[in-house]
């Protein structure tokens, strides 16, 4: 009966070991190494003042970059050729990109959501059935905090491909609101209280002035539209003001029931 040597054996379970200990120390060490690169990148575009959706943007597109470069050096330190290995990367980047033209098509509009800005991080847009603040566009996606504060990862395609509503690109908005009255109210009377109590609101802007006009009629009385106007920001505040002072203003006003006459003959 042949005699196994043992000792063979245990050299190389040693090297096999070490090998593995070697590549779990260069993959901590490139990890951090990537992590202090891209903090170092971020902070030279923050000093010049670039766009947080650019630096996010960079900054993913940098680590993945960096990553898969980590992962080819540390195959060729297990002597694995690295030429062959690209080409089977750029052979498996054809493969993958056909079957996964969806995650391109993301890719690719992520590019076009940076480059032509539609939108930015911290502006409240309507972009792919999502309303909400932009927290950042990433490679593939983008995050939207929804003003319940969920999270909504939505893909860069979907977004680029449909209507973008930007409410934070212009200084102000409206605030849609309605006053029903009743028919027998004296609307004159109504549109002045209301067009006063709107300009007491806080944060309400004096230009362009509050709108209150006749918006239609109702079996009930005439609806009035109720319309200030302010910044992005203040919009909730405005809105809840404003619905309150509706209910004040009209307090005085004949109650809006609704009745129908019926005619016997």
């Amino acid at each position: 009966m042949p005699q196994v040597n043992w000792s063979n054996w245990t050299e190389i379970a040693i090297a096999i070991g070490l090998n593995l200990l070697a590549a779990v120390i260069l993959w901590f060490v490139g990890r951090w190494l990537i992590r202090l690169a891209c903090r170092l990148v971020d902070d030279q575009l923050a000093r010049r003042k670039v766009d947080p959706t650019i630096v996010r943007y960079v900054n993913s597109f940098l680590s993945v970059s960096l990553t898969i470069v980590l992962i080819v050096a540390i195959l060729g330190y297990f002597g694995v050729e690295t030429t062959t290995f690209a080409a089977a990367i750029a052979a498996a980047g054809v493969a993958i990109g056909m079957a996964w033209s969806g995650l391109l098509s993301n890719f690719a509009a992520g590019a076009f959501l940076v480059v032509l800005r539609p939108f930015k991080v911290g502006d409240f847009i309507t972009a792919g059935g999502v309303t909400g603040t932009v927290r950042h566009i990433g490679l593939f996606v983008t995050a939207i905090d929804t003003p319940d504060n969920v999270l909504n990862q939505v893909g860069n395609n979907k977004i680029f491909s449909d209507t973008i509503q930007n409410f934070s690109a212009n200084p102000y908005r409206r605030v849609e609101l309605k006053a029903q009255l009743a028919a027998a109210a004296d609307v004159p009377a109504a549109r002045r209280l209301l067009t006063e109590r709107l300009k007491e609101i806080h944060n309400v802007l004096p230009d362009p002035a509050p709108d209150v006009e006749i918006l239609e009629f109702t079996p009930m009385g005439p609806v009035l539209a109720v319309r200030p106007y302010c910044h992005n920001e203040h919009y909730w505040q405005v809105y809840f003001d404003g619905n309150r002072a509706i209910v004040e203003a009209l307090a005085g006003f004949p109650r809006p029931d609704q009745a129908m006459a019926v005619h016997q003959r």
